[in-house]
């Protein structure tokens, strides 16, 4: 399957989902990602998300989803009830990201994070320079309008991972147009973390 017109996030998403899986994506927006995975690779997919224009539109693209506030916890699922919970592009939005993480490993086999790096070196130089509030693609909101409550780098969430006793499997760091190799927390836009209890 020709996957280009598939953000970079996405697509990396789609190679490290397993054909066939049962998967739980926590805050799914329109459902791009979980419509993606169910067309292409056969997962069977479930989505939760807490804004009722995006529930509507997955609705029209037949995808199983619940209107729901993942902050809350995740207590009508039971343990590993799921191969992977996807956590991506919301993690920052959230008021209590250690407990939909921990909810998240809970209930999944395995829990992909995807999140913007809030160290990019573009956002550090608007910082340095400009002495604003950085807006980058990543992240593309003003200071007034922005949804994201919790402004972490690569750094940051590595050390939460250490001081948890979270498990990483894989590390995915995006730039533009592909994976960055070369000093991450300082190049990426974004990453994405394969997890496990």
């Amino acid at each position: 399957m020709e996957l280009k017109n598939v953000s970079l996030d996405h697509r990396v998403i789609f190679d490290i989902v397993e054909r066939g899986s049962k998967v739980l994506d926590l805050g799914c927006g329109t459902g791009d990602l979980i419509y993606l995975l169910s067309k292409e690779k056969g997962v069977k997919a479930q989505g939760i998300e807490i804004d009722d224009e995006a529930i509507y539109k997955c609705v029209e693209k037949g995808l199983p989803v619940f209107h729901g506030d993942i902050d809350t916890g995740l207590s009508e699922y039971p343990d590993k009830s799921f191969d992977y919970v996807i956590l991506n592009q919301s993690m920052q939005q959230v008021e209590q990201a250690d407990l939909v993480i921990q909810e998240g490993l809970r209930v999944g086999k395995k829990l992909i994070v995807g999140f913007p790096n809030f160290a990019y070196i573009k956002a550090r130089a608007d910082m340095f320079f400009k002495g604003r509030t950085p807006v980058t693609p990543a992240l593309p909101f003003y200071w007034y309008d922005t949804p994201n409550l919790h402004f972490l780098t690569i750094k940051d969430f590595e050390d939460y991972c250490r001081r948890k006793r979270i498990n990483v499997i894989e590390e995915h760091y995006l730039g533009k147009k592909g994976k960055i190799r070369l000093l991450p927390n300082l190049f990426a836009l974004n990453a994405v973390f394969v997890l496990s209890k």
